[in-house]
């Protein structure tokens, strides 16, 4: 029999009317239905909103979210179930549902508290203006460590460190692709400063905040409480940690690690290898968009990444 990894992507990947041709589907109808009760507001017309709104953390989070449990939901349908699962960044929670950590109805209270600490923490750090909003930037065409020490190098030196104090390694993404955060100022001057090192490109992400970085420290202060009131248990199947990049060992050891994600870096690449290691057959994208593929991709593991977000994707598998 096939081994399959669920991978559930996180901000980023979001778009309008994500997961809703899935709704034929009674579990993802249910999956629905609790996002709705929870969120207090209707879970598909939340979807279904543009691209602005589903940029806002404090929607996107529960959005992504809902988009991913409902396409493993759909998936389980068709009698396809996964062997061991892991989450790019927010993805994270949905794959401790698929683990059986956490009940899908209190992942759902998990990310709205998060998204909107989030939201708030990132627009106390823009103050009011959006042209000086903290962000996050993938930068391609150097390899992680190289862009890594260059941001030490920036930030340990007396003419630069005022500029690119608030700048920061977020997402290990691929051997061709780091993710920083950091303020405005500190993403514009980096973007010049990385193509003058021969970076090809500095791409903005369609985040509302400096993620996975020390300057969400107050959210994640915030986000303690919510946390606390959650009962995690023991993982039914390999879960992997963006924190770690391994295996998550315990319910205790994953409400740990929640804790800590909010401002630690995403270690993709680590957490893909242990993947492959586990004696995965291929990997699904369960959820929307297809990023996870291009970064499994890049790190030029043997083994393939299907799309499973959409009716037609699953539907080809």
């Amino acid at each position: 029999m096939k081994r399959f990894a669920f991978l559930f992507p996180g901000q980023g990947a979001q778009y309008s009317g994500m997961a809703v041709d899935l709704l034929s589907s009674d579990s993802v109808k249910k999956i629905f239905d609790t996002a709705s009760e929870i969120l207090g507001k209707d879970i598909k017309t939340l979807l279904e909103s543009d691209a602005d709104t589903l940029k806002r953390t404090d929607v996107s989070q529960p959005a992504i979210t809902a988009a991913n449990l409902a396409a493993a939901a759909f998936l389980g349908d068709k009698g396809i179930r996964p062997s061991a699962c892991a989450g790019f960044s927010l993805g994270e929670y949905a794959a401790l549902v698929c683990a059986g950590v956490i009940s899908a109805a209190d992942c759902l209270r998990l990310v709205r508290a998060r998204g909107e600490i989030m939201q708030k923490a990132a627009d106390l750090l823009c103050g009011g203006d959006s042209a000086s909003a903290p962000g996050m930037a993938a930068v391609t065409g150097l390899d992680p460590e190289t862009a890594q020490n260059l941001i030490s190098k920036w930030r340990d030196s007396a003419d630069s460190a005022e500029r690119l104090g608030g700048l920061f390694a977020a997402n290990i993404n691929s051997p061709k692709q780091l993710v920083i955060s950091g303020t405005a100022s500190a993403l514009s001057e980096a973007e010049k400063r990385f193509k003058e090192a021969g970076a090809k490109r500095v791409i903005r992400l369609k985040v509302a905040g400096p993620f996975h970085s020390p300057l969400m420290e107050d959210a994640q202060k915030e986000f303690l409480p919510a946390l606390e009131k959650i009962c995690f248990n023991d993982p039914v199947m390999p879960v992997f940690s963006n924190v770690t990049g391994g295996i998550i060992s315990s319910g205790a050891k994953a409400k740990q690690l929640a804790a800590m994600h909010i401002t630690s870096p995403v270690r993709w690449t680590e957490e893909e290898t242990s993947i492959a290691a586990n004696g995965i057959d291929a990997c699904l994208e369960a959820g929307p968009g297809k990023v996870l593929q291009g970064l499994w991709k890049d790190s030029e593991i043997k083994i393939p990444v299907y799309s499973a977000g959409t009716l037609e994707d699953i539907n080809s598998l």
